[in-house]
């Protein structure tokens, strides 16, 4: 099988790539990503040099190197993860997620369907089990009150002008299941963590801070809710849905790890005071620092994974304890 992977330089595509290719050595990856600030080819220094892999800088907005990199490769499968992700810059500058998150999917799209297919419904031979996985957000579902989780029936109520871009390309890739008959599956995740995570997200900015003596920012009180999901379980839920689900459906990837942001870095600080201490023999929970909230903060995000878990035998394997102990481990060797 030849699978296109886009935006496998980035956190969650890079250690899916290295899963994917220990499970399926015979494979062909192809890895298309435009190196943005958030890319980082270091992330993939274990499969550099497999001869089964192929990095490609170019971005998804371009439909000809798209259409080229198609037929040149001969794709059958793509599991789309390339994407702007970051809420705040999604504020400051949110033209970037719609050419992104909307203009790059719909060129995945049009280029498979004219690729794997005659018509609409009409699938051509050599392509009857080609598939095309979209990576998508909880984020589309909006915020949660104090109770209550979000499922594959939730509503979407996007808030943000990133989340309001990845619910368009959601909805694109329904399109293209109900419109042309195109075999498509999208999974929507929770917060993930781990290691290769750009240094922007919360966690990273937690460990990078304390580690360099400077304020840990915490927006608001600290009160906002994720549900967390260790990065290596959500590719394992990718890996399932993309092999085994049903076309034309959806699956939530839900860590079950609801953990407050204050909470995190509360518990990032002890684990730092016990395994890396301050030269002062202070807690770096003294460096935590609040600041003004984001505007259209979202309240709390947590995810139902039943389907998922009955229909595809999948379940997270790490718990938050377990997992953020690995992670603040590799971020210590990054920053040191």
């Amino acid at each position: 099988m030849n699978i296109l992977i886009t935006g496998g330089a980035g956190f969650i595509g890079s250690n899916f790539i290295s899963q994917y290719l220990k499970n399926h050595p015979s494979h062909k990856v192809v890895n298309i990503d435009s190196l943005t600030y958030a890319a980082d080819l270091n992330n993939l220094n274990d499969v550099e040099n497999n001869e089964n892999y192929l990095f490609i800088e170019g971005d998804i907005c371009d439909k000809l190197l798209i259409e080229q990199v198609f037929r040149k490769h001969q794709i059958n499968g793509v599991i789309h993860f390339a994407a702007e992700s970051h809420v705040d810059n999604s504020i400051e500058d949110p033209n970037k997620f719609i050419q992104t998150n909307i203009v790059g999917t719909f060129n995945l799209l049009e280029t498979a369907y004219r690729t794997w297919m005659n018509g609409p419904f009409e699938i051509k031979n050599a392509h009857d089990r080609s598939r095309f996985h979209h990576i998508s957000t909880d984020e589309v579902y909006g915020s949660l009150g104090n109770e209550g989780f979000f499922t594959e029936k939730t509503c979407y109520a996007p808030n943000s002008p990133y989340s309001a871009s990845k619910a368009s390309s959601d909805f694109l890739v329904r399109s293209y299941f109900h419109t042309y008959g195109l075999n498509v599956v999208t999974t929507n995740c929770s917060n993930n963590y781990g290691p290769r995570q750009h240094d922007e997200k919360l966690i990273p900015t937690i460990i990078r801070k304390a580690l360099s003596e400077e304020k840990i920012p915490i927006y608001g009180e600290g009160n906002n809710i994720r549900d967390w999901l260790y990065v290596m379980d959500h590719c394992k839920g990718i890996s399932a849905a993309f092999w085994n689900g049903q076309k034309g459906e959806t699956y939530l990837i839900g860590g079950n790890n609801e953990r407050s942001n204050l909470y995190i870095a509360e518990k990032i600080c002890s684990i730092l005071d016990r395994i890396k201490p301050r030269g002062n023999n202070k807690s770096y929970g003294d460096l935590i620092s609040f600041v003004k909230d984001r505007p259209g903060h979202d309240f709390r995000y947590a995810i139902d994974a039943t389907k998922i878990s009955n229909a595809l035998e999948w379940k997270a394997d790490e718990g938050f304890e377990s997992g953020i102990l690995k992670t603040i481990k590799w971020y210590i060797e990054k920053y040191k």
